[in-house]
């Protein structure tokens, strides 16, 4: 199947340029992740204030991956035959409006724990749409050889306002109500939204015209179907997909219960808790920047499957030392390399997968991969619960991560850089693909702005 992927040169001479259509995104999801972080730190509190449950702590997470396994897949064979950009818009002003309606409903005294669920759904539901068009977006806005630096500076804006974002909330609490700190979120939605108005290029500028706009559902399923088969019949592609589910299953607690972990080991005030969810956020900055230069000085095994041992080593030691200082450092570790495996495999995704396809592979890989993340979520409540220490089941979890991620040093995830060279080849239509140096792979990569 032909890619037609379009490939801009660097510059003779120079470093490869963004260009204007990127920086228009970047600073569109800047402002969006920036109200994005209110909403992170605000959720888990209000759900903590209104409950203080481990139980309904998880069951916040079960509401935002449960869209995805019922409507991954659709939604992403929707990305793919309609216009990414116009879905994206749509699904940016429809979060604002939907993430609006919890102070709304605070504001007149009628916000119950159900309604942050129903609104988690559903915001959830739309952010699967864009998620999906900014995986088609990416390769439209650059080159092939800055996907890797895109993707960091992408992933790294997508952090930068949780630096800031989660202190200045937890410093706001002390003069309004909690759930107000999400109107933050809904203003984001809409800059956003103003953005990607301002973006000249389309997303779709790789998708062969032969498809019609509209579509029966018959020939959407067997769209699905078609992107199914695809991750599941590329080795890499289905090792990657298999290796998050386990990593979700067994990691997603450490997201979803840091409020109660703060409070119960740390004794963290709400502020604190703030500090540590931007030290997380800057964890994971740090190494965006650092992404590109790691890369090409690394193997995709060692830069991703490296990372990952790392970041479940610094969660066990969190949980060991018992000390809020050392915590706000070791998680942002934690973030930070955990970030690391997720740019490599987003990047390899890009340049090896045909264009008209973007859409409905990360779709199916977020839906195989993010499956294990609500059950996960419940099993580590039942474990906290069950125990009595959330100590115990953080320093469990980092263990198991480390211990997963060297597990799959044996299999096609270790050799990325060998299906990146393969698809490299075909696309210079070289019958030795499979012959590319890897330092002639990775030299091809410059990094900068």
């Amino acid at each position: 199947m032909g890619s037609g992927r379009r490939t801009r040169k660097a510059p003779a001479g120079g470093r490869a340029r963004l260009g204007r259509d990127f920086w228009f995104y970047f600073s569109g999801q800047a402002v969006s992740q920036l109200g994005g972080s209110f909403t992170l730190f605000a959720l888990p509190l209000l759900v903590f204030k209104l409950t203080h449950s481990a139980t309904n702590l998880a069951l916040t997470t079960v509401a935002e991956f449960v869209p995805y396994l019922l409507f991954g897949l659709l939604l992403g064979a929707v990305v793919d035959r309609f216009d990414r950009k116009r879905l994206m818009l749509g699904s940016d002003i429809a979060q604002a409006l939907v993430i609006a309606a919890i102070p709304v409903l605070a504001i007149a005294g009628l916000l119950r724990v159900a309604d942050i669920y129903a609104v988690t759904f559903v915001q959830s539901t739309l952010g699967i749409i864009f998620g999906c068009g900014e995986f088609a977006a990416i390769p439209s806005l650059v080159g092939e050889q800055e996907l890797v630096t895109a993707n960091a500076r992408i992933m790294a804006t997508n952090n930068a306002g949780q630096i800031l974002g989660p202190g200045l909330a937890g410093a706001l609490v002390a003069f309004m109500p909690v759930a107000d700190l999400l109107f933050v979120d809904a203003g984001s939605f809409l800059v956003s939204s103003g953005c990607l108005v301002l973006i000249r290029g389309s997303f779709n500028a790789a998708t062969p015209a032969g498809r019609p706009a509209g579509s029966a559902v018959r020939a959407l399923l067997a769209d699905v179907r078609e992107g199914l088969a695809y991750v599941w019949s590329n080795p890499v592609l289905r090792s990657i997909s298999i290796m998050m589910a386990l990593i979700n299953l067994v990691a997603t607690t450490a997201d979803s219960q840091l409020v109660l972990f703060a409070r119960r080991a740390l004794h963290a005030s709400s502020p604190e808790i703030g500090f540590l969810y931007a030290a997380g956020a800057a964890g994971v900055v740090a190494v965006s920047l650092v992404a590109g230069p790691i890369r090409r000085r690394a193997s995709f095994a060692v830069a991703a499957l490296g990372a990952l041992v790392l970041a479940g080593l610094t969660t066990t030691a969190m949980a060991l030392a018992g000390s809020y200082p050392a915590a706000l450092v070791l998680w942002a570790a934690s973030s930070g390399f955990g970030m690391l495996l997720n740019i490599n495999t987003v990047a390899l995704r890009q340049a090896i997968v045909p264009p008209q396809l973007y859409g409905r592979v990360v779709s199916v890989a977020q839906v195989l991969a993010w499956s294990a993340i609500p059950l996960g979520s419940l099993a580590g409540a039942a474990a906290i619960n069950l125990s009595g220490s959330v100590t115990g089941v953080y320093a469990v979890i980092g263990g198991l991560t480390a211990a997963i991620a060297l597990a799959f040093a044996f299999i096609p995830v270790a050799h990325g850089d060998r299906y990146l060279a393969e698809a490299a080849g075909r696309r210079a239509g070289s019958p030795g693909a499979g012959e590319v140096p890897l330092g002639d792979v990775l030299a091809s990569r410059p990094v900068g702005a």
